[in-house]
């Protein structure tokens, strides 16, 4: 039986999103493989999640592309690029949370690149005067992250609705970063 690599690297950050300390057994039993298998394709948590970490920053780094941010609006490359990170975002959830990921290195730059891709975003939407600018693009990028990984684990957890990801994400994050016109 061939394993679908990247559904076993699905079912771990579902798992790992819920339940930090998760085991590796119970890894490998959440992807419906036996534990051989499971170290067979990664040798250790931190091979796991060394894995799980490139896959989630391809999926960003598609979605980013996807998602066309230099056209049109600011407000709405960011709906384009919600819609876009959906399916990446308990990935996202569980990656957000991992502290080991932000060590030096090659990774780190991955994450950093992305980090830029997403404030460029923000700040082109201040430029156009759609964005406040007494916040960060910085800023706006973490609360942006923040906000997928709450929505991924709040759609895991049955609490929200899937089909409402995109339309509640954005609209809270427009609502908290448009700017408003002063009378």
């Amino acid at each position: 039986m061939s394993v679908d690599r990247d559904q076993v690297l699905r079912a771990a950050a579902e798992l790992l999103t819920r339940r930090y300390g998760a085991t590796m057994d119970e890894v490998a039993k959440a992807a419906g493989i036996s534990r051989a298998t499971l170290h067979r394709h990664f040798a250790g948590r931190d091979a796991l999640v060394r894995a799980l970490e490139r896959l989630g920053i391809d999926e960003c780094e598609l979605a980013l592309d996807a998602a066309r941010l230099d056209e049109g609006g600011a407000d709405e490359a960011l709906r384009r690029l919600v819609e876009r990170i959906e399916p990446a975002a308990g990935l996202l959830s569980f990656l957000i949370t991992e502290s080991q990921l932000f060590e030096p290195g090659e990774p780190r730059e991955r994450w950093d690149r992305l980090d830029s891709r997403f404030a460029a975003l923000f700040r082109r939407g201040q430029q156009e005067g759609v964005f406040r600018i007494d916040l960060t693009p910085a800023w706006l990028t973490e609360a942006l992250y923040g906000l997928i990984g709450t929505c991924a684990w709040s759609v895991v957890d049955g609490r929200v609705a899937a089909k409402d990801f995109t339309h509640m994400i954005v609209e809270l994050m427009l609502g908290g970063a448009r700017r408003s016109v002063e009378p």
